[in-house]
């Protein structure tokens, strides 16, 4: 039987290394560390190679964290795994890593694996009754730079869950966009195409930037907000700065991109003489397909003025869906009443009464009467009028009183305007 060798991992190797880490998952069990990490700490770690007539037979990867070793890849080709390789290739590689200082170096291996002879008479030793956790960061190190600079950032976990109510929106949005993207593979053998783009429309106020966030926290992708009105100083124009920054997006590996109050770059076009703002309009509309042509991506363009878009602008092919963000309802309202009021104060007021009072309410009308109302209570303990009152909080009648003072940001017509663009335009 020849004989094998060990040496130092070279950038020529990585073909064969891949090769090793499939055969491990197809034949025998999922390895821990995915091929991308694998691949990455060959280059960028500590890695050697058992090779025999010029044919690379097995691999041993490690990194260090602070005095902690711990092994990411062990592998030996099928036709050699009773040939000793894996013990020399951890005896090479402890030795490579020795100069390090490591107090312990420890592998992880699931709990179907059967060949672990080699990790024994190494000396590596089972630990038993623990339990391994693993979570998945979103957006690795390389992209924060790209991030940054897009004014970008990573939304808090829970966004998705503390929205309040308004149950038919969320089943839809989570229905239509976030589970064929959380699951593309499962959607792929389905034969759905995961969404790219979507519109938000309804009346002011009604959450649509809520809800473009809580779809960025539900997927754990990056999010960033595209401001028209920023990019329009720029040197190169809107239209150059909004091709730009596009341009940085694409080298996002995950990313939910929101523009607010698209009707300001995506007017109806035609007129003479045309208005300046149809050759933003025109870019626009050329990013979009190169935009839908990127996986992982999702665009949400919100709009108050659905009807004042341009007609190419919504077509088939563009946007996946137009879909509509109503009023809040009972317990949408119930949410946003008890988000605002004190915990402390909260026993003593009747949310059912506020409830009831603010139908035909935006959140953003609600949070406007609820700080209102806090302020009224503040200034009446501070300030008393009459017969003095413990300063304990807002209670019922501050609200209503507040709510009674505070116009509802969206009419009657606009509400009707609303239910018949849900009939005409929107696409579920």
């Amino acid at each position: 039987m020849a004989s094998f060798t060990i040496r130092d991992f070279h950038s020529d190797d990585i073909d064969d290394v891949l090769t090793l880490w499939t055969e491990m998952r197809d034949s025998q069990y999922e390895p821990v560390y995915g091929l991308s990490e694998v691949l990455a700490s060959c280059q960028a770690d500590h890695a050697v190679v058992a090779v025999q007539d010029d044919v690379i037979i097995g691999a041993a990867v490690g990194r260090a964290a602070h005095a902690q070793g711990w092994i990411v890849f062990l592998s030996t080709a099928a036709a050699h795994q009773r040939q000793g390789v894996g013990g020399k290739l951890l005896q090479a590689l402890e030795k490579r890593m020795a100069p390090l200082g490591l107090s312990k170096l420890s592998v992880l291996v699931p709990d179907t694996a059967l060949r672990v002879d080699s990790l024994r008479e190494q000396g590596f030793e089972a630990k038993q009754n623990l339990l391994y956790f693993e979570r998945r960061i979103p957006v690795q190190r390389n992209e924060l730079s790209a991030l940054s600079e897009l004014g970008g950032r990573i939304l808090p976990r829970g966004l998705w869950e503390s929205i309040g109510g308004m149950q038919t929106e969320k089943e839809l949005l989570e229905r239509r966009l976030v589970m064929p993207l959380a699951k593309a593979d499962l959607a792929e053998q389905f034969g759905v195409v995961p969404p790219s783009a979507v519109v938000l429309f309804g009346p002011p106020g009604t959450g649509k930037t809520t809800f473009a966030r809580a779809i960025a926290s539900r997927l754990e992708w990056s999010f960033v907000e595209v401001f028209p009105s920023r990019l329009a100083s720029d040197p190169a124009g809107l239209a150059g700065a909004l091709r730009e920054t596009f341009e940085k997006i694409s080298h996002l590996e995950h990313a939910v991109v929101f523009i607010d109050e698209v009707e300001e770059i995506a007017v109806q076009r035609g007129g003479e003489p045309p208005s300046a703002m149809q050759g933003v309009t025109n870019e626009l509309l050329k990013i979009i397909p190169t935009f839908r042509d990127q996986p992982n991506r999702l665009l949400v363009c919100a709009t108050n003025f659905i009807r004042s878009l341009d007609s190419a602008f919504l077509r088939h092919g563009r946007f996946d869906y137009v879909i509509p963000i109503g009023l809040p309802d009972e317990k949408a309202r119930e949410s946003i009443w008890s988000r605002y009021i004190p915990a402390e104060a909260l026993p003593h007021v009747d949310v059912a009464a506020l409830v009831q009072q603010t139908e035909g309410f935006s959140p953003a009308d609600i949070e406007y009467a609820a700080h209102k109302a806090a302020q009224h209570a503040l200034e009446n303990a501070l300030y008393p009028v009459g017969e003095a009152r413990a300063a304990t909080g807002p209670r019922t009648d501050d609200y209503l009183r507040a709510v009674r003072q505070t116009r509802a940001t969206v009419s009657p017509e606009v509400a009707e305007a609303f239910l018949e663009d849900i009939t005409s335009i929107a696409r579920l």
